[in-house]
């Protein structure tokens, strides 16, 4: 033990770490600043496992065309702990996305962004938009055809912006398309560019707290005025003031553990997520879907008209992040208590309905054709005539149900034709089949006399008649 100290106070001699990190550890901060400041903390310790993790995996990933997707097979398959490491990184980005959002909601309802903690929300906003572009670039890097499309669907809207449009979407790819360039390029982005850039966020965030101390939890009696705040904010600390180390920081401590803990239970019980085929350009019923934190805007750029495509897709992040930005410049002082503000609430509330209400439509995705659709079991077809039981068949086989469900199988991109026999005639339902819609194909190509008459035969009987296939429906058209 002697020793041990000797060498520790060599150490600390020579280095001054005791005169540093011990009166930043020690700082003053709220008494009350208990439970709810813990979220800040937590999502720094969540990026400490994003980078032990990510530093492990780089040590065998190959970010090189082919090779990436295969060194992932290893690493998941073979390596040792590769599996969990996989997972540990996954579900350590889920929860840097999550703890962040949580830490800003808090901070915004609390209006700890007020004078003089400007810039700590401003930091914080840019360091939460740098960790969801983490987030995108280590999708490509799984290497397989959901993460290649998505990037190919991504830099195909950043070509729409004008003028700079196809010199943004050529510096995404590293080229005209996606190949071992744009991975070496996303690869560099998510291991060096970004996270020196959460390097950097982090100190100057860490700074400010030092700076202008940690707010007190918000009461109605004790509206911020920045002529007087620092003054009173100083009075407060000394005498309900309490030392971060080791008084206070025991909570962070345990609400870290516990993502840790979480994080690393995740991966050991769920795994990592499943990697998909490997990328062929070729496959056209490739479905890319982004990972879970995008599915609303996922949804919201679903819904728009054609028209508006362009605007949303160029304008939505730059308004957001100007938007957030913005907020302690048109609101610095006056009340931070909640209850004070009502209108903080309800945008709380309502952006996190939104958030919820989108989230679950984009992993719906009912725009998108279903291309794992099963065929239709005999309990639906429920009919013993063959051909109705062809044309149901001929339903699945011919791609309809990619798009159509019928009694709860199949997609959501077109009408449900769980009852489209009461809808259309006969003829009706020809006319259609052969001539397609909006967004429908035409199958009068592909579909000889004996199929469409079997078709039309299946879909009457969703709601309509059984129609037989006889000389009646040659002379209504089927056979034409």
């Amino acid at each position: 033990m002697k020793l041990i100290k000797s060498i520790l106070g060599w150490l600390d001699d020579r280095s001054g770490f005791s005169d540093v990190v011990m009166p930043m550890l020690r700082h003053v901060v709220p008494d009350n600043a208990r439970w709810w400041y813990v979220f800040g903390s937590a999502t720094l310790c969540a990026f400490a496992v994003q980078v032990i993790s990510g530093i492990a995996l780089a040590t065998t990933y190959v970010p090189g065309g082919e090779a990436a997707y295969e060194s992932l097979l290893y690493i998941t398959n073979e390596a040792p702990l590769g599996n969990l490491l996989r997972g540990m990184h996954y579900y350590g980005a889920t929860a840097m996305v999550v703890l962040a959002i949580i830490h800003m909601t808090q901070v915004f309802l609390h209006a700890a962004y007020k004078y003089p903690r400007e810039l700590n929300w401003m930091s914080g906003v840019v360091l939460l938009f740098v960790v969801l572009g983490m987030s995108f670039t280590g999708q490509l890097l799984r290497w397989d055809a959901n993460g290649v499309w998505s990037v190919t669907v991504a830099a195909e809207m950043a070509g729409r912006a004008p003028v700079v449009g196809p010199a943004i979407a050529h510096a995404i790819l590293g080229g005209e398309t996606v190949g071992g360039s744009t991975l070496t390029r996303f690869f560099a982005i998510h291991v060096f560019v970004l996270p020196g850039l959460i390097f950097a966020g982090i100190g100057l965030h860490l700074w400010l707290v030092l700076r202008h101390g940690i707010s007190e939890m918000p009461n109605v009696d004790e509206p911020v005025d920045p002529a007087t705040y620092k003054e009173d904010y100083e009075a407060r600390l000394q005498k309900t003031g309490v030392p971060f180390w080791p008084i206070a920081a025991w909570r962070d401590t345990v609400f870290s553990i516990a993502v840790m803990g979480l994080i690393v239970g995740c991966a050991l019980f769920f795994g990592p997520p499943a990697l998909g085929t490997s990328p062929d350009p070729s496959d056209i019923n490739a479905n890319p879907m982004p990972d879970w934190y995008f599915w609303w805007y996922f949804a919201i750029l679903s819904m728009l008209p054609p028209q508006l495509e362009t605007f949303v897709i160029l304008g939505l992040p730059v308004v957001g992040l100007l938007g957030l930005i913005v907020v302690p410049m048109f609101s610095n002082k006056g009340d931070r208590a909640p209850s004070r503000r009502p209108w903080a609430v309800g945008t709380v509330v309502f952006g996190f309905t939104a958030l919820v209400v989108l989230t679950i439509y984009g992993y719906r995705k009912p725009w998108s054709p279903d291309f794992g659709v099963k065929p239709l079991p005999a309990s639906v077809v429920d009919s013993s005539d063959p051909a109705v039981v062809h044309g149901a068949e001929l339903v699945h086989q011919k791609g309809c149900m990619y798009c159509h469900e019928i009694d709860g199988y199949g997609g959501h991109r077109g009408p449900g034709l769980s009852d489209i026999g009461k809808r259309l005639t006969q003829p009706e339902l020809i006319i259609r089949i052969n001539n397609g819609g909006y967004n429908m194909p035409s199958f009068a190509a592909s579909l000889n006399a004996d199929e469409l008459a079997d078709m039309v035969a299946f879909l009457n009987t969703r709601g309509g008649a059984v129609l037989k296939k006889d000389a009646s429906s040659s002379d209504s058209g089927v056979r034409k």
